[in-house]
């Protein structure tokens, strides 16, 4: 099944949806936002890797950066932060240029590496559109997080494809029934800067409707 325009989904949200299924739905259902230092702190750092105008050439790699990706197959589209291209025998042609390249992708992220695959699984979403649109095979990826000042090399294995399509299948039928899921509060709310629209100690304890309702009879 190929998806159409509308149907297409932030690849960036797959990040979101990762680390809180719920976080996600909030930006991307109901399309509620607030910004906190971490998130100001990260567009900052996103800003100068989506510089459009830099296309640079270093030796044997050209460096492309803010380039427009998507997927029909998984029904995502977005940007890559930086994809770099290696000459190598066995790449593929790029039009305007010589020789043979191979692509690869390197995610930018403002703090350090963590314990769970959310980065990692956005960066694979990023190799599987640029396979599908390019006709080749990318074997990893790295992801360079701005408190380490260092890359992380990401092998992009069977399992993990695997995890980012049915990831992206449960997303789009989430957001084909408009639902939002409730919350599962862990210590990660805390830095989250959706916690005063999430109410995730609010809604452990009680569901939405019951909130709504008996804020509207407080009303009454």
């Amino acid at each position: 099944m190929d998806y159409n325009d509308d149907d297409l989904l932030q690849l960036s949200g797959l990040q979101h949806f990762a680390f809180c299924r719920r976080q996600w739905a909030l930006i991307h259902i109901e399309n509620q936002w607030r910004e906190n230092l971490r998130t100001v702190e990260g567009d900052l750092f996103h800003s100068r890797a989506h510089d459009e105008a830099q296309r640079e050439r270093r030796g044997d790699t050209l460096i492309l950066r803010g380039l427009p990706v998507v997927s029909r197959a998984l029904g995502i589209s977005g940007q890559c932060d930086v994809v770099e291209f290696h000459a190598d025998p066995d790449g593929i042609p790029l039009r305007g240029e010589t020789g043979l390249w191979r692509p690869f992708p390197v995610e930018y992220k403002r703090g350090a590496p963590k314990a769970h695959n959310a980065d990692a699984l956005q960066l694979c979403a990023q190799a599987m559109c640029l396979e599908e649109m390019l006709c080749c095979s990318i074997a990893q990826g790295a992801l360079f997080y701005g408190e380490t000042r260092r890359r992380t090399a990401v092998p992009f294995t069977r399992e993990l494809r695997q995890q980012v399509r049915t990831s992206l299948e449960e997303m789009h039928q989430l957001f084909r029934r408009g639902y939002t899921p409730r919350v599962k509060p862990s210590k990660s709310c805390n830095a989250c800067s959706l916690k005063e629209l999430c109410l995730p100690a609010l809604m452990r304890r009680r569901s939405v409707a019951d909130y709504l309702r008996g804020a509207m009879e407080e009303e009454v």
